[in-house]
């Protein structure tokens, strides 16, 4: 896209950043605000000091003022926009001061997909749980297919707004997009052209109030499609339109709709990915090739090159002959659930699991957790946290799995080694948030696998 087509909409403009955050989506975002000339105030709960890397890619630019440690009411009056980070409450007293007094409100990923060229294809996927590793496969295989694409959304490290700069009309975006994200998208009232939504589970409730308010959140996904555009179903998640509208689902889905069904589109495929739940991923991103006109020889290379993402069922290496997986970023039960079915799957007779978890709750129902721990799991080694809390004393009532506990990860995984057996696999899969130790997932993630890295010293 030519400067001069998207420069006009910021140069000058008085414009807050609510939310810088450590992860570089606020700063890549203020980055590119401050390079096309905006009038920049960023304002952020935490302080310098726990800002001071995002802080420091910003020094350069003069442009920028800084509030931190506290939002002010100030600071959102007598502005053209406001850019809101995700998970900033829609009932915020500082976006209701904005808007009153003129100002847009505007998420990085919904701007973005407002002010691309009409022939840009904008590809969105959804999901509790498998919207990562799909918009990744889905981005994989449009390489492969040699589109030019390029990867936004709920990644780390990416903003989507700086991809202006890149896009050009008949380029594929394809953007992981969470709930809050999504949240920008229903205010805007537009959906992507083409749609993936991979399931429903209980999430978020700590910021929720009901199932039903998560639900619709994410289903600004195809709420705003019409029928020239495309959405993707799995078989769960077209049980969840149903329950959620019941007739008047085909009022709701104007799209062309397809159910990927795992058995008929993955013949003769070869996969690196394990478990029942990534198949039904992958057959997401085929189906998805397949509505878009690639050929199934090109999806088929895609998915047999594509590896599992950082912390989603990863494998790292072997230590002391154990398998160790990283999981990091399973923080709900139904996603540990799945991971400890899909190793269990995978190992040989006498072969035994055991799994490192723990962390903060989430308001989570954990019985089935708790059911398939017993079942499948020898060894467990608990983390601290509220929702460690929660299982503790169900799972030390069982006489068939030990129980054990670590304060750190690095204390977990020597503790997990000493409690497994050659040939075993170790499985690192919290069921929870971080954030009773960590900042957030990432930071727990790191930990893991450096641990990881000082045993094979």
């Amino acid at each position: 896209m030519k400067k001069s087509e998207y420069i006009d909409n910021f140069k000058d403009k008085k414009i807050t950043i609510m939310g810088l955050g450590v992860l570089g989506r606020g700063v890549n975002v203020t980055k590119f605000l401050a390079e096309c000339g905006a009038e920049l105030i960023v304002t952020d709960l935490k302080d310098e000091k726990e800002l001071a890397d995002s802080l420091d890619e910003l020094k350069e630019y003069k442009n920028i003022d800084y509030v931190l440690g506290r939002h002010r009411l100030s600071e959102f009056e007598g502005r053209d926009m406001v850019i809101k980070a995700a998970s900033v409450p829609k009932n915020s007293k500082y976006l209701k001061r904005a808007r009153e007094d003129g100002a847009s409100v505007e998420m990085d990923a919904s701007l973005f997909a407002r002010l691309i060229p009409e022939t840009v294809k904008l590809v969105g996927i959804t999901g509790t749980r498998g919207k990562s590793t799909v918009t990744h496969l889905v981005h994989d295989i449009l390489k492969e297919a040699g589109k030019r694409v390029f990867l936004g959304g709920n990644v780390k490290g990416r903003a989507t707004l700086p991809l202006l700069k890149s896009v050009k009309p008949g380029d594929f975006v394809v953007l992981e997009l969470d709930s809050w994200q999504l949240q920008g998208f229903g205010e805007a009232k537009i959906s992507p052209d083409y749609a993936i939504f991979t399931n429903l589970m209980p999430d978020h409730q700590d910021y929720y109030k009901s199932m039903k308010a998560y639900f619709k959140d994410k289903a600004h996904i195809f709420l705003h499609q019409t029928n020239e555009d495309y959405l993707v179903l799995s078989e769960g998640s077209f049980k969840t339109l149903a329950e959620q509208y019941g007739e008047k689902t085909s009022e709701k889905v104007e799209a062309t709709t397809a159910v990927a069904k795992p058995k008929i589109l993955l013949d003769d495929y070869e996969l690196q990915l394990v478990g029942e739940h990534n198949r039904q991923n992958i057959a997401m991103a085929v189906q998805l090739a397949d509505l878009l006109g690639i050929d199934s020889s090109v999806s088929k290379r895609a998915v047999a090159a594509f590896k599992p993402l950082d912390g989603r069922l990863q494998y790292v290496r072997l230590i002391l002959n154990r398998a160790i997986y990283n999981d990091n970023n399973a923080t709900t039960p139904e996603a540990t659930t799945a991971a400890i079915k899909s190793l269990k799957s995978e190992l040989g007779e006498g072969e035994e699991l055991t799994l490192i978890m723990g962390g903060s709750d989430k308001g989570l129902s954990t019985t089935e957790l708790e059911r398939v721990i017993k079942r499948g799991v020898e060894n467990v080694v608990l983390l601290p946290g509220t929702g460690t809390d929660q299982v503790r004393f169900k799972l030390n009532g069982d006489d068939d799995l030990t129980v054990d506990e670590a304060e750190t990860v690095q204390e977990a995984l020597s503790l997990a080694l000493e409690l497994s057996a050659p040939g075993d696999a170790i499985l690192f899969s919290p069921a929870f948030a971080s954030f009773d130790q960590f900042a957030n997932e990432y930071e727990r993630a790191d930990a893991f696998l450096k641990a990881v890295e000082d045993l094979k010293r």
